[in-house]
């Protein structure tokens, strides 16, 4: 057996002393960690010289309550598809709407609207646009509100002989507010 070089470290061997030193070192790090957080982050820091405004962000209207211009025939009107944002660049958040009659069967056409509300918050949330007018006659899939871009497929019918369950025509189309409106821009879809 080979000797060691080093003489035998008493200390080296653990204690409960050791053990309750590291443990009240180990609650100090933590206790400390608590106490030094970052502030919390946000998606846009503010530089230097930016003002930002006291209270939160306003909120995008809320569909519920609204009377959208849709003759359901005493059918209830269901909102199918919403998203929001701030469409025309004014600091306050639209809302966009996808609104169909509810239906025990086929596929109800679709109306597209664009609501708002005026600057005062909790004031009541109002139609300012139609996007999509349901005598179009026809339905949404895909929708989506993102950089001040409302995108949506349309779904339609070739004809009248074609089941209201099943549209078999497909269109991609872009809402851009432009120079006070709404431009719509349409890009033909393949079909399925």
């Amino acid at each position: 057996m080979q000797t060691s070089e080093v003489p035998d470290l008493a200390h080296t061997r653990t204690r409960p002393a050791h053990w309750l030193a590291t443990a009240t070192a180990m609650a100090a790090v933590v206790a400390a960690a608590g106490l030094l957080q970052p502030d919390h982050a946000t998606a846009s820091q503010a530089g230097p010289g930016t003002v930002t405004a006291a209270g939160p962000a306003p909120a995008a209207p809320d569909p519920a309550g609204v009377d959208f211009p849709l003759d359901c025939g005493g059918a209830k009107e269901l909102v199918t598809k919403k998203g929001s944002g701030d469409l025309d660049g004014d600091g306050r958040p639209e809302s966009v709407v996808v609104v169909r009659c509810e239906a025990g069967s086929g596929t109800p056409p679709s109306g597209v609207y664009v609501l708002t509300r005026q600057a005062a918050q909790g004031s009541d949330a109002r139609v300012v646009a139609t996007l999509l007018d349901p005598a179009e006659r026809l339905s949404v899939g895909s929708f989506a509100v993102r950089d001040g871009l409302v995108t949506a497929t349309l779904l339609g019918y070739s004809s009248e002989a074609v089941p209201r369950c099943c549209p078999d025509e497909r269109r991609q189309i872009k809402w851009r507010w432009t120079d006070g409106k709404f431009l719509r821009a349409d890009e033909a879809a393949p079909k399925p």
